[in-house]
């Protein structure tokens, strides 16, 4: 190992070789962080064991987290402005970059993303050559992230919850962003145009009908996975993490339950069509998947996820990723990477022992911070122990 004493300069933390015996893994092997945040440059050289990142708030711990993150579609778990990621001294033009060497069942691949010079947009590689969009990382990389902020999910809007969703659905349909984005952008210009005194109707027809084809898409995606977890979650006796009802609630999703696809469609594209004046007057689409929620209740209690304890919902939030992982691991051959800040703070001794236990079970390379290394102890060298300050990354005793 060997750490530089400055962040500006490289830093190449070299890893252990992972115990014997585990699962097939996705894991990240090697992180290159370059004008990233608090990091200057900064390479870690990891196994495929859990993570975890100890040391004082502010150290820099949650940017390690939202650099992988970057591994997948979307803005990072962080969802800040991408320009705003460059590090605050990076000199003048310098964008900033994260690579990594990913270990995947059928073997190794280099993933690489950076913010493009004046476009406010980030460039995607695989092995080297251009990515055709971010989805393409989906399909690599699946992931799921909680952080503290999420920790209100169940009481915050329903935007939150859908993200939330998406998220987990990107790992078992890569192509759910790109739906997703294609959905957004028809709706963005539908919604331009139908400010105009004479929009063309053949023009709004066709944004209508990429809404229609693009959100019934998005829906049935989000509702085939959560019946699947569904299914995942009756298989689970009570334990630590109580088991969750979920639901997805919006017109599409009800549409789904008894109409094929096509059907649903079409009504969806006849709705927009006849709520044209309606959108227009409130300025945005007032109907599609673009509206729906997640909904949560506590099996057990028979109660809204919303109404439980604060760390009931902790509980049923992890209890939720967890079963998305069982899943996913059983389609893919290995779970997704698991980015969890702060995870272990709020939660009492039984569900963080349960917790770890399952993410070894899984063989998941799960990323884990916190300020306190006494949290993780029981973990030992079953996981890599790096300690995070000032931008600094050194070698912890597990």
């Amino acid at each position: 190992m060997s750490q530089d004493p400055m962040p500006e300069q490289a830093a190449a933390i070299s890893g252990r070789s992972p115990p014997s015996g585990v699962p097939a893994r996705i894991a990240v092997t090697r992180l290159t962080l370059t004008e990233f945040r608090c990091y200057g440059q900064l390479r870690i050289e990891l196994d495929p064991r859990p993570v975890v990142l100890t040391g004082p708030n502010g150290a820099g711990k949650t940017n390690l987290l939202e650099a992988v993150s970057f591994l997948s579609p979307g803005r990072g778990l962080r969802r800040a402005p991408l320009p705003e990621v460059t590090r605050r001294q990076a000199t003048s033009g310098a964008g900033w970059a994260v690579a990594a060497r990913l270990l995947t069942p059928t073997g190794e691949i280099n993933l690489g993303t950076q913010l493009e010079p004046g476009e406010g947009r980030r460039a995607v590689q695989i092995d080297g050559r251009p990515a055709p969009s971010q989805a393409a990382f989906g399909a690599r990389a699946p992931m799921v992230w909680l952080t503290p902020q999420m920790d209100r999910l169940f009481g915050d809007a329903a935007s939150q919850r859908r993200r939330f969703l998406d998220r987990l659905v990107f790992g078992f349909h890569p192509d759910h962003a790109g739906q997703l984005g294609a959905y957004e952008r028809a709706m963005r210009e539908r919604n331009r145009l139908l400010k105009e005194p004479r929009a063309d109707p053949a023009w709004l027809a066709a944004l209508e009908d990429t809404m229609a084809t693009s959100g019934t898409a998005a829906a049935a995606a989000r509702r085939e996975l959560v019946a699947r977890l569904r299914g995942a979650e009756s298989l689970m006796t009570e334990g630590p993490f109580p088991r969750a009802e979920l639901a997805v609630d919006g017109r599409i999703e009800a549409w789904l339950e008894d109409r094929p696809a096509v059907d649903a469609e079409e009504a969806f594209r006849n709705l927009l069509c006849d709520n044209r004046r309606i959108d227009a007057a409130a300025g945005a689409a007032t109907e599609g998947p673009h509206r729906s929620d997640l909904s949560v209740h506590h099996r057990t209690k028979a109660m809204p996820a919303a109404q439980c304890s604060t760390g009931e919902q902790k509980a049923l939030l992890i209890g939720i990723v967890l079963a998305n992982a069982r899943l996913l691991a059983g389609e893919r051959g290995a779970p997704p990477l698991l980015l969890l800040d702060e995870v272990a703070a709020h939660l009492d001794e039984a569900r963080r022992a349960a917790l770890y236990e399952e993410i070894l079970a899984l063989g998941a390379q799960a990323w884990m911070t916190g300020t306190d290394p006494a949290l993780f102890a029981s973990l030992g060298d079953r996981a890599r122990h790096l300690g995070v300050d000032d931008a600094r990354v050194a070698e912890r005793n597990g």
